[in-house]
Formats: C-alpha cells, sequence, structure tokens
C-alpha cells in the first residue's frame, strides 16, 4: 500500500462484487450528506466524464461487439487507467477543492481486485499506476461485502445482458472478493466493511452508521 497518495476527506468510494448494492449505499450516504447541508457529486468507474464512459463501453462490452478480438488482461487494466485519469482531473478533483463531497461507485481498489487478482496482472504494476497517473485515494472506502453466489444471483436477476466482467466464472469473483478483503484488513483507517448479505435497508442502515461515525472524527479538507 503506498501512503505516499493524496487521501482526501471529501472523497468516499463504495466497492464490492457484482450484486453487492453498491447503489442503495450511494443513495444513503448521499442523501446523509445532503441532510447535513453538503454539495454531493455522484460519479462512477469506469466512467465518469463523456471520454471516460466511452472508454468503459469499450472495456465492458462483450469482446465480438467491440473489435471481434479478445481484450488483454493488460489492455483492460491501462484502459480502466486511462478513464481513472481523465475522470480525476476533469470531475472529482475539481468538485474536492471547491469543498464538495465526491461519492464513486468504484476506484483504483477495483484494479487491484479485478485486474489484479482476477486477472492474475502484478499489484505492483497497478500501484505504480494508481501513483503515477491518480494519486488520489478516498478518505473514505465502504466495502460492500456479500457471498459470491448471492452476489451473482441478484446481479443475475437484475442483468438481462452481462457485460465482459459480469460474465467471468465464480472463480474470478472470489478471487476478486479475497482481494477486496485483504485490502480493507490492511487499510482499516480507510475501509468500513458493510454486511451486503441484508436486505436494501439493513445495508443501508449500516452505511448511514459508518458514515455518521466517520464524519463525527472528518478533519477539515
Amino acid at each position: 500500500m503506498n501512503q505516499a497518495l493524496l487521501r482526501h476527506p471529501h472523497f468516499v468510494s463504495l466497492e464490492g462484487g457484482e450484486g453487492a448494492g453498491k447503489t442503495t449505499a450511494i443513495n444513503a450516504i448521499r442523501d446523509l450528506l445532503r441532510e447535513r447541508g453538503h454539495e454531493v457529486v455522484l460519479t462512477r468507474e469506469p466512467g465518469g466524464t463523456p471520454l471516460a464512459e466511452r472508454i468503459r463501453n469499450l472495456v465492458l462490452k462483450p469482446d465480438e461487439e467491440i473489435a471481434g478480438e479478445p481484450l488483454s488482461a493488460e489492455a483492460e487494466l491501462l484502459l480502466v487507467f486511462a478513464a481513472r485519469a481523465q475522470h480525476v482531473r476533469q470531475v472529482i478533483r475539481p468538485a474536492l477543492q471547491r469543498g464538495a463531497y465526491v461519492l464513486s461507485d468504484r476506484f483504483t481498489d477495483s484494479s487491484f481486485a479485478y485486474q489484479g487478482a482476477g486477472r492474475g496482472l502484478d499489484l505492483q504494476w497497478i500501484a505504480d499506476l494508481e501513483k503515477r497517473a491518480v494519486d488520489l485515494q478516498p478518505g473514505l472506502t465502504l466495502l460492500l461485502d456479500v457471498d459470491v453466489a448471492i452476489g451473482r444471483a441478484r446481479a443475475n436477476g437484475r442483468d438481462l445482458w452481462p457485460d465482459r466482467i459480469e460474465s467471468e466464472q465464480d472463480d474470478f469473483f472470489q478471487r476478486v472478493r479475497a482481494q477486496f478483503r485483504q485490502r480493507a484488513q490492511q487499510d482499516p483507517q480507510r475501509f468500513r466493511l458493510i454486511d451486503a448479505s441484508q436486505d436494501q435497508a439493513g445495508v443501508a442502515a449500516q452505511v448511514r452508521s459508518a458514515v455518521a461515525a466517520w464524519l463525527e472524527q472528518e478533519l477539515p479538507a
């Protein structure tokens, strides 16, 4: 873990596997922050800007719908970081500089989990890209943790046409989950682990409680 990264107290990320319920969590945080009078910017990764959304389309659409050739793991990682660099420059940093809270559905932790553990790419290479292309880390990351079988059942009931990553096998998502949990264990100051096996109301209540407690100890940006 690179401690030299800038960790911003108004930057909150939501992480987790497929079907973890990140949308429910983001809405709960948004409502809590707005109740307290804060400006809130909602965004997502890959994506968040028009260019980054075009890159998202390349990363997530099935190979045969893009170029008819498999997207390599290395190309996938670099595309994700290209989108992230644009996202940080155009959306995240400007919002933080004016004092807003930024809530992002995924950030760099997902690269360590999906392209690192999932695809088998070198974690140090990802850390180097994180430092050179982004140099920013959330002050708070909520990890919505749920058993792979439960999460995939939820996702399958929601998505009629799964994307490239959603179409992976269970062992891929087991590696992703293990990496998320390892990162949370290694950085307890930033991460809050949320039991996402509960219903939406239960998840929202956990999230509100975690964020409220975090706001009480937050230092001004």
